[in-house]
């Protein structure tokens, strides 16, 4: 959430400059300090965007997910793995979603032990409006170029790999 009015100065900078001073070596800090901000930063504008939808970004996922599905149908499993969710997660997101007219639960047809979710067509105008909204607004990533996202995005796909997120 952003302040009513900007600092004259850049806490985070501060905040390393005190650290070196008291601590130690302040860049790790100070990076892990800037993400989480602009973590906030992203997922308020964000939340501001999907919030006329009745759609949370979790939900949002979920049904972008879906509709990437070439059947526009997924177990709830492989929805968990892709999305990187607790199963209890995953049936709590599609409880909502479900509620909302979005997506229904399907018996498998060859698996009973599975179930299906499946995007409703009022999902998908939903998503369709949704994206159109969130796309507008950059996801709020803004003050970066095309290069500079690219640039992050590998960046950040390395802490991950590092972490263990996929091989």
């Amino acid at each position: 959430m952003a302040a009513a009015a900007p600092l004259p100065f850049d806490p985070i900078e501060r905040a390393a400059q005190l650290w070196a001073e008291r601590i130690g070596p302040a860049g790790t800090m100070a990076t892990v300090t800037s993400v989480m901000r602009v973590q906030q930063i992203l997922l308020s504008a964000v939340d501001g965007a999907l919030r006329p939808h009745e759609l949370t970004f979790a939900r949002y996922e979920a049904l972008v997910l879906l509709s990437f599905s070439r059947r526009g149908s997924l177990p709830m499993r492989v929805m968990g793995e892709r999305l990187q969710l607790h199963p209890t997660s995953v049936t709590n997101i599609v409880d909502r979603l479900q509620a909302s007219g979005l997506v229904r639960r399907q018996a498998h047809p060859t698996d009973r032990r599975t179930t299906l979710v499946e995007l409703t067509d009022e999902g998908l105008t939903r998503l369709t409006d949704a994206t159109k909204a969130v796309t507008e607004i950059d996801f709020g990533l803004v003050g970066l170029s095309e290069a500079d996202a690219a640039t992050l995005t590998e960046l950040l796909g390395r802490v991950r790999r590092a972490a263990g997120d996929f091989a």
